[in-house]
Parts: C-alpha cells; sequence; structure tokens
C-alpha cells in the first residue's frame, strides 16, 4: 500500500508539474500578444554558444520595429518565399509536409515544410534540432500562437527575430547593416535578396549573395507578383482563396 500511494503522490506531482508548465506557456504566449521579445532562444543560444567557442568579439543585432515601420515589400517577400499559405491555415500546411515527406522518402534533398507561425514557435522558445520531443512542443506553441494572437502579430514578430546573418536578427537590423538605410524605405528586391537567405542565414550571404541566392531572389520577385505584390497582405485581415498551388 506505502508503494501504490507513492506512485499515486508522484503521479498527481507530475501532472501538477505539467499542468503548471503548460498554464505558464499559455501566459508567456498570452503576453507577447502585445509585449514585443526583448530576445529569443535563438538569439541567446547563438549568444552562448559563442561564449563558449572564446569568440569576444560577437555581438548580435535586434532593433525592434513595429509592422507599420517595416516596408510591405518586406513582408509580402517572406510570404512569397517561405509560407504562401499564411493567411489561410491554422499553424500547418499539410499539403506541404505531405509533399515534403514524399520527397525526403525518395531520397532527394531534405526538404523543410515549416510555415511562418511554426518558425517563430521555434525561434522563440526553442532550439535547433530534429528531435521528437523538440517538434512535439514547436506544434504546441504554433497551435497556442495561432490561437492567442492575430496573424498580423506572427508576420511582425517574425520579421522581428528571423535570422538575416550571424548575429542578425529582424529586418530592421538587416536593413541597416546590409543596405544602409532603415525597413520602411527597403525596395522590392532588397526585400527579396534578404527573404533568399532565410533557409540558411549562417550559409547564404546578403552580402555576397551567390549565383544560387540571386536565383532564388529572382524567384522570389515573381512570386511576390503572381501573388499580387503588398496587396496580398489585406489577406491577413479577410482571406478569400488561397492561391493555386
Amino acid at each position: 500500500m506505502a508503494l501504490r500511494d507513492l506512485l499515486r503522490k508522484l503521479c498527481r506531482w507530475l501532472l501538477l508539474a505539467v499542468a503548471g508548465a503548460a498554464a505558464v506557456c499559455v501566459l508567456l504566449v498570452l503576453l507577447l500578444r502585445w509585449v514585443d521579445p526583448p530576445t529569443s532562444a535563438f538569439m541567446l543560444a547563438a549568444r552562448a554558444d559563442a561564449l563558449f567557442n572564446g569568440e569576444r568579439g560577437y555581438r548580435s543585432r535586434y532593433d525592434w520595429v513595429d509592422l507599420e515601420g517595416i516596408s510591405p515589400q518586406a513582408a509580402i517577400a517572406v510570404i512569397a518565399a517561405e509560407d504562401q499559405q499564411f493567411p489561410f491555415h491554422t499553424g500547418f500546411d499539410f499539403q506541404s509536409i505531405r509533399e515534403a515527406v514524399r520527397s525526403n522518402a525518395r531520397g532527394k534533398r531534405i526538404r523543410g515544410a515549416s510555415t511562418i507561425s511554426q518558425q517563430v514557435a521555434k525561434n522563440l522558445f526553442l532550439w535547433s534540432g530534429r528531435s521528437y520531443v523538440r517538434k512535439g512542443l514547436e506544434a504546441g506553441f504554433t497551435l497556442l500562437i495561432e490561437l492567442l494572437w492575430p496573424k498580423e502579430r506572427i508576420l511582425e514578430v517574425y520579421l522581428n527575430v528571423a535570422e538575416f546573418g550571424r548575429g542578425v536578427y529582424g529586418v530592421e537590423a538587416a536593413a541597416q547593416q546590409f543596405f544602409k538605410r532603415p525597413a520602411k524605405r527597403l525596395n522590392r528586391a532588397q526585400c527579396a535578396l534578404l527573404a533568399a537567405v532565410l533557409p540558411n542565414p549562417r550559409r547564404f550571404r546578403v552580402a555576397a549573395p551567390s549565383p544560387y541566392v540571386l536565383g532564388r531572389r529572382d524567384w522570389i520577385l515573381k512570386q511576390m507578383a503572381g501573388l499580387g505584390g503588398a496587396s496580398y497582405l489585406n489577406q491577413l485581415e479577410e482571406p478569400q482563396e488561397p492561391p493555386a498551388r
């Protein structure tokens, strides 16, 4: 009986701990609907990695700017590059997931299918990697973000925490670093170039773009035009019909 009682107590405490952690996550996500995050898990991890490797000169740039202070071209560029179904899904693009699974099963280059919402969840709260635990937590945070934030807020946070180069976080910092201008004054080509490095900002460089990056920039420019340009952002408030795929 003593052992049974002990197990019951342990289970009860475990359930309480899980419930408490879930409540903290909900409150944190809800708070960040209105409060701009001062940093992100990815920024902290990069700084810790630099300190661990003795990179004393490492510094990160992170300059928050509201969505109204960012060129609409930057917003449509990241949607065109990363998640064209963004206005219409509830956190997950299941068609892209199926296509990625089939592509990877055929032995082709590993292809991702993360939405902008998933990337916000990962960048803000989690760590890089492919473990089932991390993917499960990412799914949970993604659902909370989609439930508690409007689409405009999700896009605003993504544009501010995405990494555009080593130590360069957010489109304002990237605009100042690479183009010597505020994010509000970025043109279409500059926005497309920034979006072109998002899959791997440590490997692809805005300052010295490879032929692949330049080709990806041109593809993004075509996608931006095909979506209808910045007017496509109106779908964030009143989504009509997803684009044909």
